[in-house]
Order: C-alpha cells, then sequence, then structure tokens
C-alpha cells in the first residue's frame, strides 16, 4: 500500500501559474492592440474627396439705395374710422373704391356680423402674406432691425384688407344701414396703391444727400383699417409710373469703375431677381456724386419698400468649380522644354539623362511625368526618388548641349484620387469666392469635370499615398 503511494506524482503548481500567467499577458496585449487600432481608425481624420464640376464665380459689389418714383399721397377729407378695399401693391382704376370714412365707426362691427362663419382669407391671400414675410426674412439684418415693425404694421395692414376686400360685396346693404354716416373715397388717377407714407413721396434725385441714407431717423406710418383718422391724415398714396429709380451712395472707385457704363447688371436678392438698370451718375443737393439706376419694370415688386439692397455684377468667371481647401503647393524641377525626349515607343515623355559608372558615361532615356509646361519651362517632381534628382545633368536630344538639374518653382494644385491614390494636378485660380475656387478648363496635365479630388489636401501626407473609400 505504501509502494502504491509512492507512484503519485505531485501537481507542479508554480508551473501551472506561470502558464496562466503567460496566457493572460498575450490575451491582455491583443485587447489594448484591438483597442489602440479602433482608437486610431476612429479619431484618423477621414479622407473625403469632391466631384469637380462646371461652375461660375460672379464678381459683385453690394451696395443699399433709396428708391424714388412717382407718387402722389392722398389725404382724408373728414374725421373717421377707416376701412380699405384695395390690397397693397393692386393696380387700381379711376373711380374704383379705395376706403371708406365711417364717422360713427360702426363698420367694424357690423363687418364683424357679416363676416362671422366666413373663411376671411383666401388662398391667395395667405400666399400674398407669406411672400411679404418671405421678403423680409431674406432681406434681414441686424443694422434694420426696424423694419420689423414696419413689416408687422404691413401684414396687420393687410390682413385688414382682404377681410375688408372679400367682404366689398355687401357694401351696398351695409351703406343704406348706415345711412349719410359713411362714405366710400374713389381714385381720383390710376395707378398701383401702397399704405406706406415716409415723407419721402416727392423726393427727386437732385434733392438727395446723405442724411437719405441715414436708415436709424427712417419712419413709415401706415393707416390700419378701423383706425379714427383726421383730416388731412395721409391715408394712402397712389404710383402713377411703373418707371422708377434707385439712387446709390460711390465712393471714388465707384464713379471711375461704373463712370463709363451707361448699363448695369443688377441683383436684389430679396426678391431673387436680376435686371438690367440703365446707369448715370448724379449731384446730391450737397455736391456728391451719386449713382443712379433707372428701370422700367419690377416696379410693383418693391412698391412697399423704400430702401433696397442690391449687388452690382461687374464680371462673371466661368470654368472648374473647386473648394479652396482642396488647394495645396508643391515644389518642382524647371527644365528646359528643349530637353525633353520620347522614349522607345515614340509615346512617353522624358528626358535624357547622363549616368557614370566604372566604363565611362552613357545616357540613358528616363521616363518622367510632367506636371505643368509653359514657353521656357516644364515641371517635374522633385520627389520622385527614382527619377531625375537634382545635380544630375541632362542632354538636349540631338545635342551634347547639357542642363545641369537644379531649379526649382512651385505650383498650385490639387490631389487627383480617380486611380485609388494621390496624383497632383496644376491648377490656374482666376476668381474666387469665400469657399471656392474658379480654374481654368482644358489646361494640359490638369483636371477635367467630374475628376474626384481631395477635399482637404492639408492631411494629405505626400503623392501618391493610397486612398481607402
Amino acid at each position: 500500500m505504501a509502494k502504491r503511494n509512492s507512484k503519485v506524482i505531485d501537481y507542479n503548481r508554480r508551473k501551472a501559474s506561470m502558464n496562466f500567467n503567460i496566457g493572460m499577458l498575450i490575451f491582455t496585449l491583443i485587447f489594448f492592440y484591438l483597442i489602440f487600432t479602433v482608437y486610431s481608425y476612429m479619431t484618423k481624420e477621414k479622407i473625403q474627396f469632391y466631384e469637380v464640376a462646371d461652375g461660375s464665380i460672379v464678381d459683385d459689389k453690394s451696395y443699399t439705395g433709396i428708391i424714388l418714383r412717382q407718387e402722389t399721397t392722398q389725404y382724408a377729407d373728414s374725421a373717421g374710422a377707416i376701412n380699405y378695399y384695395v390690397r397693397e401693391g393692386k393696380r387700381a382704376a379711376v373711380g374704383t373704391n379705395i376706403y371708406s370714412i365711417d364717422e360713427r365707426g360702426t363698420l367694424s362691427a357690423l363687418m364683424e356680423e357679416q363676416n362671422k362663419g366666413v373663411g376671411a382669407l383666401t388662398d391667395r391671400d395667405i400666399s400674398d402674406l407669406r411672400k411679404l414675410i418671405n421678403s423680409y426674412s431674406v432681406s434681414y439684418s441686424d443694422e434694420t432691425f426696424d423694419d420689423v415693425y414696419n413689416t408687422r404694421y404691413a401684414l396687420e395692414a393687410m390682413c385688414l384688407e382682404y377681410v375688408n376686400f372679400n367682404t366689398l360685396e355687401n357694401q351696398g346693404q351695409m351703406t343704406q344701414e348706415m345711412g349719410n354716416d359713411f362714405r366710400q373715397i374713389t381714385a381720383p388717377v390710376s395707378g398701383v396703391v401702397s399704405y406706406g407714407i415716409d415723407n419721402y413721396e416727392a423726393l427727386d434725385s437732385s434733392q438727395v444727400n446723405e442724411a437719405v441714407f441715414d436708415r436709424s431717423q427712417y419712419t413709415r406710418a401706415i393707416t390700419r383699417a378701423g383706425q379714427w383718422v383726421e383730416p388731412g391724415t395721409p391715408i394712402y398714396k397712389v404710383i402713377t409710373d411703373d418707371n422708377w429709380s434707385v439712387v446709390f451712395q460711390v465712393t471714388e472707385e465707384d464713379a471711375v469703375l461704373f463712370g463709363s457704363q451707361t448699363t448695369l447688371q443688377v441683383s436684389f436678392p430679396s426678391q431673387n431677381l436680376t435686371a438690367k438698370g440703365t446707369f448715370s451718375l448724379i449731384t446730391g443737393n450737397d455736391g456728391k456724386a451719386y449713382g443712379k439706376l433707372d428701370f422700367d419694370k419690377y416696379m410693383v415688386q418693391f412698391v412697399s419698400d423704400r430702401y433696397v439692397d442690391f449687388e452690382i455684377m461687374t464680371s462673371t468667371t466661368e470654368g472648374l468649380k473647386i473648394p479652396i481647401s482642396s488647394v495645396t503647393t508643391k515644389n518642382f524641377f524647371l527644365i528646359p522644354v528643349d530637353f525633353v525626349a520620347k522614349g522607345g515607343d515614340g509615346l512617353e515623355d522624358g528626358f535624357n539623362k547622363e549616368v557614370y559608372s566604372e566604363a565611362g558615361t552613357s545616357v540613358v532615356f528616363v521616363p518622367t511625368t510632367i506636371y505643368y509646361g509653359n514657353d521656357e519651362y516644364y515641371y517635374i517632381d522633385c520627389e520622385d526618388e527614382g527619377s531625375i534628382q537634382a545635380g544630375d545633368y541632362l542632354v538636349r536630344p540631338d545635342s551634347s548641349e547639357r542642363f545641369q538639374v537644379g531649379i526649382t518653382a512651385s505650383l498650385q494644385g490639387v490631389y487627383n484620387i480617380n486611380k485609388g491614390y494621390t496624383v497632383f494636378r496644376q491648377i490656374e485660380v482666376l476668381a474666387q469666392s469665400d469657399e471656392f475656387y474658379t480654374i481654368r478648363k482644358n489646361m494640359s496635365y490638369g483636371l477635367s469635370v467630374y475628376d474626384h479630388i481631395v477635399l482637404n489636401a492639408s492631411i494629405i501626407e505626400d503623392e501618391g499615398m493610397l486612398i481607402y473609400q
């Protein structure tokens, strides 16, 4: 029994512990390696691309002008509550009912009774209100915040006008009920009706000065429907001519730039409108020069405005459109154009390079990528170690003339990734906006429409970098 027990082998606990620790160590290393790999992938800046497209950049200058029109102001001839029957910006013929005067102030209650259970605003009415709100939204700026009050009053007046307009067919019955205390006022002249009165109705271009462009002092009154008015109160104005003008301040540079031109192309962002206006330089009553643009169309679009923001388009540059962030610079060797040679198949460009060995000096053809060329030099890569280097001598074809490589210059360009790796392509910038360049089309060794380029060139370390998409 004792002999059998002597054959029992004790388990090496130290060895098992060592095996266990090594396994845990390997597992821990793999675990941290995976964490590092995932972290590196998540934090590495991703390479995004941009597809080159045709585009243009419009070079323009922004101004704010004051609108001048043929306007005739109409005044109340008696006291009473006022109600309108023609909408803002609508054309009215002579004899059209424009508004009514209710000397007792009971018309509003009577009209409210007439409108019970009836939808006050039509789809067209709502569309007009939306246009006014959108116009204000597009042209909004902190400097002209006070326009919000004018827009509010215009909206209130329009809503009341629409209600009154939609019940105009019942005016005969209401007139009989109210008797002589109710009078309807008709248009004395034909034209476009507007209810905003700002005391610039009679302003002539020769009376313009710097003070009229101070919008902090500008006020515009709108007599709202249902409001009580006194005799002599300005009620509305009639614009009797479709011709209108915009007068704006100009600098000496502007006067030189535009002085010889008779027409200018103008863009009005608030109306998404482009128009051509007749241009002239005028002198205000303060002796200063001002620009004047005359138009014979689109007056109605600006009937509620006295000031307008606009842009004068001085030129349009056509080409390829690329982001500014995609552009970088790169250094190149400059090689005289007379030294370019053709390979054995006659299709490949390159240069004849002197090579030195124990057997002597020989000339070998080195195929080379040409990135750009002009009448004097070709530009070749400085960083291609397997090609031409600084200090190398090149031999002119069919001649013994030699040129030592060393002159360098930089080019603007982008990284083309059509082939899955970065290839530098030279560009020529024609125009610039805040975010884009317009570059020349159809350049040798340049870009074409639909090419894919790196969106952010600063993250590319070197040409030939593989792109994983």
